[in-house]
């Protein structure tokens, strides 16, 4: 794990069709101590080669890129079947809902919107490589607003009939985790430490046979643990 002070800066890959978009990153993220820019990438095709030959800590991913969209290239990169998956940050807008929620089954470490302020992509970015999920919460509303009808839909996932298994307090971690509670925030709500927050979630991810934070957000919403109105 890397961080401010840091002998080794946290390694970012830049993918956005836009060139003006990739300048205005470029410039937030070199500006700061312990993250170094190793490349860009205009389109998803070049985004896999890139990340493939370099393997930045964090790929900064668009959603609607040429010859490979945003959510193909995060599959290759951190999908399912993946040997050694990378992290993948997926900035996107409201209009794009649809496609947040197949970039977060495609293996995604978590979204931003694109107008988040510029602090929010650095700590995105500082979350993500630090292991940890980054779901920003709007975004999570908004999503979970637009398919709460799907999402609710009763479903055979193999880890839903697990939920049972979860004790007391690692359901009420696993629905602050699903409202895009970060652990810090989850220790806060809870009054416990956040090394105690860290074990209720590796717990969490054990019992129902799950990578990431991220999987635990799209389970728990897809069985009803939590929802739109919650």
């Amino acid at each position: 794990m890397t961080g401010p002070g840091s002998a080794a800066p946290i390694r970012v890959l830049v993918c956005d069709d836009q060139e003006l978009v990739r300048t205005g990153y470029v410039t937030i993220f070199t500006a700061q101590p312990d993250i170094e820019v190793v490349g860009e990438a205009g389109d998803g095709r070049t985004a896999v080669e890139i990340a493939r030959r370099l393997r930045p800590d964090v790929v900064v991913m668009d959603i609607r890129m040429p010859l490979l969209d945003g959510i193909e290239a995060t599959r290759l990169l951190a999908g399912p079947g993946v040997v050694e998956p990378m992290r993948v940050l997926v900035v996107t807008t409201f209009n794009l809902d649809e496609y947040v929620y197949e970039a977060l089954r495609a293996g995604a470490s978590g979204f931003l919107l694109k107008d988040s302020p510029p602090r929010d992509l650095v700590n995105g970015v500082r979350t993500v490589d630090a292991g940890e999920s980054l779901l920003a919460p709007a975004v999570t509303r908004q999503l979970v607003g637009t398919f709460a009808d799907r999402l609710r839909r009763p479903r055979r996932h193999p880890a839903a009939t697990a939920l049972a298994a979860l004790a007391p307090r690692e359901t009420e971690v696993l629905k602050l985790i699903a409202e895009g509670l970060s652990n810090t925030e989850i220790a806060d709500r809870m009054v416990i430490s956040r090394e105690t927050v860290k074990t209720y979630v590796s717990r969490i991810l054990t019992k129902l046979d799950l990578r990431d934070r991220v999987q635990a957000v799209v389970l728990a919403h897809r069985v009803g643990l939590v929802g739109a109105h919650d």
